[in-house]
């Protein structure tokens, strides 16, 4: 059936959706972004998984469509009195730039949270940056008033019917690169302009592809106003996946995805980070966390629905690329929690000699990514340890075998404070401690590696502190504690000098004195 059969056939709304798309002007500064399989992804899941590299555009997110679009569609008074926006930071690249090669003076309001790699870029491309407000709303807000004072256009990152078409060009590419076998679209939604523009496109000519919004659990405006049959304001909003930081979905994009969108999948902020590293992992990109909300919600649906019928690809948009270097840290630390690679456990075991050795006997061939202790009670020892794992099954199994040996323990794994502080907190003063030595070593990280380097501990002398993470470096690094009593100091010495193992005293150390003697 042609475009213009199917046209006939819809509503007034839509035709004038999909003529604006058509007509799109986005191709003096955007790229047709490619459509590449996932094949590592694929594997995988057992899905066949493709991206569309949107983190590729000049400006490394897909917003340049949209702004762009709506600039050239402007007259030339419109252009001379030049253009305002309200971003936190990937749309207004995309106005700075589009008004930069179309002569037209652009002000970007950006929130104060804004990550600076963004306000930096945004600069470079010749735009006035005014930061206000912690939030999107502040910064609209703001731009509101200033646009008003100055009569410069106003152009909104997502609730226009050009910034909308601009970005409804993806979903005809995506019929161009991919004309028959997509099964499922996934998009990151925050204001819903991406979303609307794809689903006005692609539900229009392939009604049977569906159309999956994703968002943060802590960012779910759009799922919460199409269950409520209207537009929903958050009080708040979660501020990791910076680039869909939206409390309010647009009038425009709340209807047209009420029309054409299938669902939305809700992810946590570690299935983002583990996401993040999947991208990583198949093609070297280091996207931001908005760029991989789509590839954490396709994880996620494809893991709520594996007996369906698999008839065509799942379709990732990766929609951005703009993240400050200093967020992989953070990143980093909670991908393998976000895949269920890691579980965070708290167990208690009994203030012996000894004692670490049966449970990390217990923990058997499992690599241990973090171990914390310190001294504090003489009858029992309270650990926060790391555990490398293959799914929540496996830590459902290992807490029940460390229950039947008696153990106290619990899985702190989805428990934010825990893996926020508590984790870089474990330790403190130790009053009863006499008599302690404290030294830094370093082993050959590989599997056991903990375990051998424990065997070498003298049985006879009491550990009060220990300190371990393993960041997948090639030498793993411990800080620990030792009670040596004076009568043991030549034996003790002669101990280390046998080790086999590099070590450091920190007995001198002004940070241990500080904080831990």
């Amino acid at each position: 059936m042609s475009p213009e059969v199917l046209v006939s056939a819809e509503t007034a709304p839509s035709r004038d959706l999909l003529d604006r798309i058509l007509t799109a002007l986005v191709y003096d500064v955007a790229i047709e972004s490619p459509l590449e399989p996932a094949r590592q992804l694929t594997a995988r899941l057992g899905e066949q998984v493709c991206f569309k590299r949107e983190d590729l555009q000049p400006v490394f997110s897909f917003k340049l469509r949209g702004a762009y679009n709506k600039i050239a569609n402007l007259d030339e008074a419109a252009r001379q009195r030049g253009v305002i926006a309200a971003s936190a930071g990937n749309h207004a690249q995309g106005v700075a730039l589009a008004a930069q090669h179309l002569g037209c003076r652009a002000t970007i309001v950006m929130p104060v949270t804004t990550p600076s790699i963004k306000v930096e870029a945004v600069r470079a491309r010749g735009a006035e940056v005014v930061l206000h407000g912690d939030t999107f709303e502040g910064a609209f807000a703001h731009s509101q008033a200033l646009q008003r004072e100055g009569g410069a256009t106003y152009i909104h990152p997502y609730d226009d019917l050009d910034v909308i078409a601009g970005q409804g060009t993806i979903g005809m590419e995506l019929l161009r690169q991919m004309p028959r076998g997509m099964e499922a679209v996934f998009v990151p939604v925050g204001g819903g302009g991406l979303i609307a523009g794809i689903a006005g496109y692609l539900k229009r000519l392939c009604p049977g592809i569906r159309i999956i919004g994703v968002e943060p659990v802590d960012a779910d405006a759009m799922a919460r106003s199409l269950a409520a049959g209207h537009r929903v304001k958050l009080d708040s909003v979660g501020l990791f996946a910076d680039g869909v930081a939206v409390s309010q979905v647009g009038e425009h994009t709340f209807e047209l995805c009420r029309q054409h969108v299938d669902e939305v999948v809700l992810v946590s902020t570690d299935e983002i980070c583990a996401a993040i590293k999947d991208v990583f992992e198949e093609n070297r990109s280091i996207l931001e966390p908005a760029g991989a909300l789509a590839v954490a919600g396709l994880k996620a649906w494809a893991a709520q629905h594996p007996e369906r019928p698999k008839p065509g690809a799942l379709v990732a948009i990766l929609s951005g690329a703009n993240t400050n270097f200093d967020r992989l840290r953070f990143v980093a630390e909670r991908a393998e929690l976000g895949e269920r690679r890691e579980a965070i456990l708290a167990v208690t075991i009994p203030e012996r000699p000894g004692s670490f050795r049966a449970f990390c006997e217990r923990i058997g061939r499992r690599s241990i990514t973090e171990f914390n202790y310190r001294f504090s009670d003489p009858e029992r020892a309270h650990i926060f340890v790391g555990v490398q794992v293959t799914s929540a099954q496996e830590t459902h199994q290992l807490l029940e075998d460390l229950r039947s040996d008696g153990l106290e323990a619990q899985d702190l794994s989805d428990n934010e404070m825990a893996k926020l502080h508590i984790r870089h907190l474990v330790g403190g003063r130790a009053p009863a401690v006499s008599h302690e030595r404290v030294l830094r070593f370093e082993f050959p990280e590989r599997p056991g590696a903990l375990l051998r380097f424990l065997d070498h501990m003298s049985g006879g002398w009491n550990i009060s502190l220990f300190h371990y993470r393993n960041h997948g470096a090639d030498y793993g690094r411990v800080l620990a504690g030792i009670q040596v009593p004076p009568e043991d100091h030549a034996e003790f010495q002669a101990y280390l000098d046998n080790l086999g193992y590099a070590w450091v005293d920190e007995g001198e150390n002004p940070a241990y004195r500080l904080f831990l003697g």
